[in-house]
């Protein structure tokens, strides 16, 4: 019988589960704040359910001799060392949309605060003062909602927006065309939102894309009046800046239920007036802990007893069996969606997958998964691969997939295609005999490129030079290149380079090359590999 300690507080009901199931479970939710404790007793667990109380180190990994799933109910693992978990055969589950209405919910219950300035006349008013003059709100119907963020949490604020008789308009990169019709918003460029709205709600994760979204110079380009929304992430706003907005009178309000350092003990928006904050409740309502915890408990129940996957940030959704075979070109296809993700910026419309040999009669499912995953980390480093395709239909990308028996060189390959409204990109990877993931083609221009943890694409007119310009800029910044390789159309036409380098360029390198006026695009590319 499989047993599974609870170290977190999760409800009864989700304890029930477990035992209902035919599983052995221990319930102790104070023991996960215990380090030495669960050391000690972890190596007797085939599953650990937790929260955000207990921190799963590699040394408690080290010590799970029988572990065999960890279960997040919720959606933040930050608290989970997952390359130690991965490495250990260990995997790591979370409940990627059990908080998706509370924190919606949330977002909208502060935009009125914020609106209405409730939570100063709440005080003022406990304090025996009668202010009525004083707070003087303004009315949510017909104001201009900006939503940045149109994703699973960003579309139930779009509809909630809509329901209050709000203008919804919606920035977000993957957002297509036909989605926001569905949606109900209009799609508009993050200049036009910051200039339009009255109300701006952020639901985006933070990345290096989305840091300071809402940075200083972009609170310049404010509509006077508007009132800031954040219960997505700290560090997608400059406090300081915000801060000066709101003394000035620029900005009229601000809600914040997260910030750039948390536990936040200080912020430059605190004690400002028209400034709510709360302490990271979004997923606080006692709806959204039961949802995540029974979900939790039914996941790690279909795994320790039936071997089924669902959830899980570390590993495909696939039978052992599959597992075996398709390891290699699994990590292939979240490479060929990783490559594609950092080099789009603008809404992907369609994504076709390409099978050719013996790859086409395997899980092409699990490949689709982990192909979408690949793209959509660019943008949001909490998708993975069960949550990929659902958001990818969400927003209404087309996803298509061909099959095909052996027609090339190769026994087999795997070749992406991603349509946006600006234009088409595609690149092509197979696996070696040694298991190795290597890319073979890329906008249609043979190569034969190993696969390395940092990596930098250029394209280029075929001309002398570019060899120099490349090594010179690399060494002079201190960059080694492990491997390169180069490929061109035509003679004289497009030709293309991809470095492999030692370690993460230092943007001074990408500006240097960009700055030789030889490069018509310079990337610097990120892969996850062992």
């Amino acid at each position: 019988m499989p047993k599974v300690l609870v170290s977190d507080t999760l409800s009864e009901t989700a304890v029930q589960i477990f035992r209902d199931r035919g599983i052995d479970v221990d319930f102790e939710p104070g023991l996960g704040k215990d380090k030495d404790r669960l050391l000690e007793v972890i190596g007797q667990y085939d599953g650990l359910a937790i929260r955000s109380a207990t921190k799963v180190t590699a040394k408690i990994l080290a010590a799970a001799t029988n572990l065999k799933v960890i279960g997040r109910a919720g959606i933040g693992v930050d608290n989970v060392d997952i390359p130690a978990a991965s490495k250990k055969g260990v995997i790591v589950m979370n409940t990627p949309f059990g908080n998706s209405i509370t924190t919606a919910e949330h977002a909208i219950a502060m935009m009125f605060a914020v609106a209405r300035q409730i939570p100063e006349a709440s005080a003022s008013t406990h304090a025996g003062k009668w202010e009525k003059s004083r707070f003087m709100g303004v009315e949510l119907t017909a104001k201009t909602l900006g939503v940045i963020g149109a994703g699973n949490i960003g579309g139930i604020v779009c509809d909630r927006g809509r329901a209050l008789k709000m203008k919804v308009i919606a920035y977000d990169p993957f957002l297509s065309e036909d989605h926001a019709a569905k949606l109900g918003v209009t799609k508009v460029e993050l200049d036009e939102l910051l200039g339009r709205s009255d109300f701006i709600t952020f639901h985006v994760p933070l990345t290096d894309k989305t840091r300071n979204i809402l940075s200083r110079e972009n609170i310049a380009k404010l509509k006077p009046g508007v009132r800031i929304v954040n219960c997505a992430r700290g560090g997608l706003v400059d406090e300081e800046a915000l801060a000066e907005a709101l003394k000035d009178g620029r900005v009229a309000g601000a809600a914040f239920d997260v910030f750039a350092v948390e536990p936040a003990t200080d912020s430059p928006l605190f004690n400002l007036p028209n400034v709510v904050v709360t302490p990271h409740l979004g997923a606080a309502t006692t709806e959204a802990q039961e949802n995540v915890a029974l979900q939790v408990a039914e996941q790690m129940s279909d795994y320790l007893l039936t071997g089924a996957v669902s959830n899980a940030l570390n590993m495909p959704s696939v039978t052992a069996e599959e597992a075996k075979v398709m390891g290699p070109w699994l990590k292939l296809a979240a490479h060929l969606g990783a490559f594609v993700g950092q080099l789009t910026d603008e809404p992907v419309r369609a994504i076709n997958v390409l099978y050719d040999g013996q790859v086409a009669q395997m899980n092409t499912a699990a490949l689709n998964a982990s192909v979408i995953a690949g793209i959509m980390k660019a943008a949001n480093p909490d998708v993975n691969m069960v949550s990929a395709p659902i958001i990818a239909k969400d927003r209404g990308i087309d996803i298509s997939t061909t099959t095909q028996d052996k027609t090339g060189a190769f026994d087999a390959y795997i070749k992406l295609t991603v349509v946006t409204d600006e234009r088409e990109r595609s690149i092509a990877g197979t696996v070696f005999s040694d298991g190795k993931p290597r890319f073979i083609q890329i906008k249609g221009i043979t190569i034969d490129a190993e696969v390395g943890a940092h990596m930098v694409y250029t394209t280029n007119e075929d001309v002398p030079g570019i060899i120099g310009a490349l090594g010179n800029t690399m060494g002079a910044h201190g960059v080694n290149i492990a491997n390169f390789t180069l490929g061109r159309s035509v003679k004289g036409q497009d030709a293309i380079a991809l470095l492999y380098v030692d370690e993460a360029v230092p943007d001074q390198a990408i500006r240097a090359l960009k700055e030789t006026g030889l490069f018509t695009q310079v990337r610097p590319l990120q892969f996850e590999v062992e």
